[in-house]
This record gives C-alpha cells, structure tokens and sequence, in this order.
C-alpha cells in the first residue's frame, strides 16, 4: 500500500514497484488517517508511507500501525525526501521496517520492500551510517564475538553492508552472483547472532572492523 498526499509521487511509486513480478499495489492514501484507515482493511504485506501527510504524519502512521502495543502489526516503511535524525529515530521508534530517502532509486525502495516483506529492515545507506557512526562509541564495550570465524570475504562483505552498500552493488564489487551474496548473508547472520543487514553492519561499526577501512560510500 502506497500513502502520500502528493498523486504524482505515488504514481512514480507504484510505476517502479509493479514493474516488479512479484509485486502489486493494492491500495493508495492520500493522508494518514485514510492511510491508516486503508491498511487495517487491506492487510497489504508491507505499507510505503511518507513522512509528511495531512491530518497524521508518517511517523503517528507507523504508531498507529505497527507500534507497541498493537496486536498483528503491519510492516511499514517510511519513503521520504527529509533526512532529519528526529524523523528517523522517530519512525525506527514508532515501528518502521524501513527508512527509505526518495532520492535511493528505484533498487533500494524495491529490496527495501521485500525486506521488509521478508521481516527484514532495510534503512537507505546515508542515514545507516550517520547513525551507525553517533551509536557505535557508546556500545562498543557491548559488542558481541563471532560465534565461529568470519571468512576473508565474509569480511568484506560485512564491511561492504557498513558502507550502505546493496546487495546489488555487492554482487558487482565482489565479481560474485546475488545468490552468492545473499548465502553470504545468512552465514553471518548465522555467525553473529544478527536478524537484519542494519544488525550487521552496527556490529561492523561497534567492533571496529571499519577504523582502518574505508568508512565512505
């Protein structure tokens, strides 16, 4: 389900996502209340909402829809053209599966989408690393071990994630297949105890695996 009150954005929106075989849109909203209204009877598997709509913003959306305290929670993922660390740390807060900027391109809103499908959380790589950076100081002496060794690239692949790299972006920088990432993935989720990509790539930064990498995109 797409929720924002300009038509043209939603539109574009739904141009890029059912562009994709595997997914459809089933719903739009103008504002937050009709988003919200629209959700609870669609049930869609993931909801896109922007951040400033009329009568509710995205961030008392994703409250309201996937907050603590609501029963079956839906997957929202905020889309967005403000990168502001209160609208981010507000929707994470709230519940979101996601925080996309609008500027991402159409690959990350997609893998952002099935991730969030997936129960994953997929956060655009920008804002990743400025939060990752102003986090990890504070919860380094927490950083947990491997429970088993981390390969050479496994490594590098950790280290790609730290940068906000996709798996995309991954796949061609190593000169290896997506499904060789995405096993990759698995293996370290596995290793560190780790649910999500933004898991990893926090354990990346708290770690100190990227002092003595290159820490830019």
């Amino acid at each position: 389900m797409l929720a924002d009150d300009q038509a043209m954005i939603r539109g574009g929106l739904k141009l890029i996502l059912e562009d994709q075989e595997d997914i459809t849109v089933v719903g739009e909203a103008s504002d937050g209340a009709e988003a919200v209204d629209l959700a609870r009877r669609l049930r869609p598997d993931v909801c896109l909402v922007d951040i400033r709509m009329p009568k509710l913003d995205g961030i008392e959306v994703t409250h309201a829809l996937a907050g603590p305290g609501v029963q079956d929670p839906l997957r929202v993922v905020i889309v967005t053209t403000f990168d502001l660390d209160e609208y981010v740390y507000g929707a994470l807060h709230a519940g979101a599966a996601g925080f996309v900027l609008k500027d991402a391109g159409p690959t990350l809103l997609v893998e952002a989408v099935r991730a969030a499908s997936a129960g994953d959380a997929l956060i655009s790589p920008s804002i990743t690393l400025r939060l990752l950076r102003n986090l990890a100081p504070a919860r380094r002496a927490t950083v947990t071990r491997p429970a088993q060794p981390l390969s050479a690239r496994e490594t590098e692949v950790i280290r790609a994630i730290a940068r906000g790299r996709t798996n995309q972006e991954i796949a061609a920088e190593l000169f290896v297949s997506l499904s060789t990432v995405k096993s990759h993935l698995a293996t370290i989720q596995n290793k560190l105890k780790v649910r999500n990509r933004v898991e990893i790539a926090a354990w990346a930064w708290e770690s100190r695996l990227m002092d003595n990498a290159e820490r830019l995109p």
